[in-house]
């Protein structure tokens, strides 16, 4: 074993205090380094600051998590002294309290632009508009949580290609047996599963989208809305659309049926690319 007190992003090793890098090779942890579990980000972006230390990664699927950092022992208790003593000072609370009303301002006039994008992706016929206003209240409340993880958090897509992935996830979710569904381990079937769930969700629109006349007891959206609206969004139909599809903009190709948007040509627009991400996940 080596040990090489840099800067490495690294992944737990086989012993304790031993890690392996990105080519596989097994370091030991240095004797006077500690390690700083992840969850504070202040302290851990004081530590980066100092100097030396090793980030722990595990990948799961697409998606890395934080299992902490490495880093000498009296740096953590240097950088972990100073960030108390700033912490206790009234000023860093009253910042603290502004930086909350601002974001908390932010995030509620996100929430209503995602909402009235998720309508206008509707295009319900006026006769159906109370339909529309509670079904998108519904998406943009699943969708829009700060550390959801959902397409709707992503920084990739413009505001309507959002609403527009956010919207059939909601619909997969919600109004389908997909949570349910046993899906073969093969290769392409969950994308297959997602391809037929997409369309059925369009034929549940398209009657809306027309201003024909829906049987309220039989049509699946309806039957959702109800539920929903009856557990006050809070019970597990209402939870597991945003579990199922966090992290989910990946890479691949276009959205069945549809064109690219402005600007980017059909085989490369990051909405296809998010679109086709939702599908193979």
């Amino acid at each position: 074993m080596s040990t090489d007190p840099a800067v490495l992003t690294v992944r737990p090793g086989p012993r304790p205090r031993t890690v392996l890098d990105e080519h596989g090779r097994l370091l030991a942890v240095p004797a006077d380094w500690d390690l700083l579990a992840p969850g504070d980000a202040g302290l851990t972006r004081r530590v980066k600051a100092a100097g030396a230390y090793w980030l722990v990664e595990v990948a799961h699927g697409r998606r890395r998590f934080s299992q902490g950092l490495w880093a000498p022992s009296a740096t953590i208790a240097e950088a972990r002294a100073g960030l108390e003593r700033e912490r206790s000072l009234p000023e860093y609370h009253d910042r603290r309290r502004a930086d909350q009303r601002r974001r908390e301002q932010q995030q509620g006039l996100y929430v209503a632009q995602f909402r009235e994008a998720v309508l206008a992706r509707l295009r319900f016929a006026a006769c159906h508009g109370d339909t529309a206003r509670r079904l998108a209240e519904a998406v943009a409340a699943q969708a829009t949580p700060v550390g959801s993880g959902t397409v709707a958090r992503t920084a990739r897509l413009d505001l309507e290609d959002k609403a527009e992935l956010a919207l059939m996830a909601w619909m997969r979710h919600q109004t389908s047996d997909y949570d349910r569904r046993h899906i073969a381990r093969i290769k392409g079937e969950r994308r297959e599963v997602r391809r037929e769930i997409a369309q059925a969700s369009r034929r549940i629109l398209e009657p809306y989208r027309q201003g024909a006349r829906v049987d309220a007891a039989t049509c699946p959206l309806q039957q959702a809305l109800r539920r929903l609206e009856n557990t006050a969004g809070t019970g597990p139909s209402a939870a597991e659309g945003g579990r199922a599809d966090r992290g989910r903009a990946g890479k691949g190709a276009a959205r069945p049926g549809a064109s690219a948007p402005p600007g980017a040509s059909a085989a490369k627009g990051a909405w296809q690319d998010a679109f086709e991400g939702f599908l193979e996940a």
